[in-house]
């Protein structure tokens, strides 16, 4: 992904400061992947979790004026002003700010290596949210669970 970009530019470099608008921001879990091996979208994702609407929408605000004062606009952006999963796309690194129901339900964290993670931070993700819906569990997550109850069997 960097062969489009100036000599000097530092993928890794922007992919922390977006760990560091994270932080500043109090996103919960955050992770940030390095998948130049694995990906040829993107160098780096990074997936954290807001847990209010506000939360959300802000730091993906905080993100895109920060990748602005960088120099990098999104290639893309889904997600409007009352969704729950934001995704923006610089690139060099994709960037998903979630709501802790959706992480747990589509656990995008298990499409890359835990071995490639090369920042965990955050609060911790909060416990399901009182007056939340439980989600059903997604087919991947059905298979590993009954996979582990055999194996206890």
């Amino acid at each position: 992904m960097t062969e489009q970009l100036p000599p000097n530019f530092d993928a890794e470099a922007i992919a922390r400061h977006c760990v560091t608008v994270c932080e500043e921001r109090k996103a919960a879990d955050i992770l940030l992947f390095d998948v130049r091996e694995q990906s040829i979208l993107a160098d780096f994702y990074l997936v954290c979790s807001g847990t209010s609407l506000p939360q959300v929408r802000a730091l993906a605000e905080h993100i895109r004026l920060a990748m602005q004062e960088q120099g990098l606009a999104a290639r893309g952006l889904d997600g409007g002003h009352n969704s729950q999963w934001v995704v923006m796309d610089y690139g060099v690194i994709v960037v998903h700010i979630l709501m802790p129901e959706l992480r747990r339900y589509y656990c995008l964290e298990d499409l890359w290596d835990k071995r490639k993670i090369i920042y965990e931070g955050g609060t911790p993700l909060p416990p399901q949210r009182p007056g939340a819906t439980t989600a059903p569990l997604p087919p991947h997550q059905l298979a590993r669970r009954h996979e582990e109850r055999s194996q206890q069997e």
